[in-house]
This record gives C-alpha cells, structure tokens and sequence, in this order.
C-alpha cells in the first residue's frame, strides 16, 4: 500500500470511528441553561474520544494494510479470460 493510499485510508476509517464513539458516554444535562437545547451533551469530552479514535483508526488501517501486502485480498485487476 502506498504512503498516500494509506493515509487516504486512515483518514477514512478515522472519520468512521470517530462518528461510531461520538455517543459514548453522552448525557443531556439535569437542567438545562435557557437557550440551549435540553438534548445537548454535559460533557461531551471531544478530546479523549479524537485521542481513541486516532488509536483504533491506525489500529484498522494497519489491519488493512497487512491483509493488502499478505496477498488475502488483490487489488490489481486480473486478466481477462477472452
């Protein structure tokens, strides 16, 4: 895998886990400030969920990585038959 395909991959699995761990740990607050929605999180704790994303998003990509250069999944397209 290429350097650039790999971070285009990275970037792709990063936005697919972040928006997976978005719900986690997510409360609406007791009373809510006037003005606000009463559904918006407390604590949303952003930080540590871009933190665990970027640890599972390399995670996966390596994943995906390895099954590329092992030879489990060919992406060059075979000849045709005819």
């Amino acid at each position: 895998m290429s350097t650039a395909l790999f971070w285009s991959t990275f970037f792709i699995v990063w936005w697919l886990v972040f928006f997976m761990t978005l719900p986690f740990g997510v409360r609406p607050p007791e009373e809510p400030e006037p003005g606000t929605a009463p559904s918006a999180p407390e604590r949303p704790q952003l930080l540590l969920k871009a933190l665990v994303t970027t640890v599972i998003a390399l995670a996966v990509t390596w994943g995906i990585d390895w099954v590329i250069r092992s030879g489990l999944i060919e992406l060059r397209p075979r000849e045709m038959p005819w």
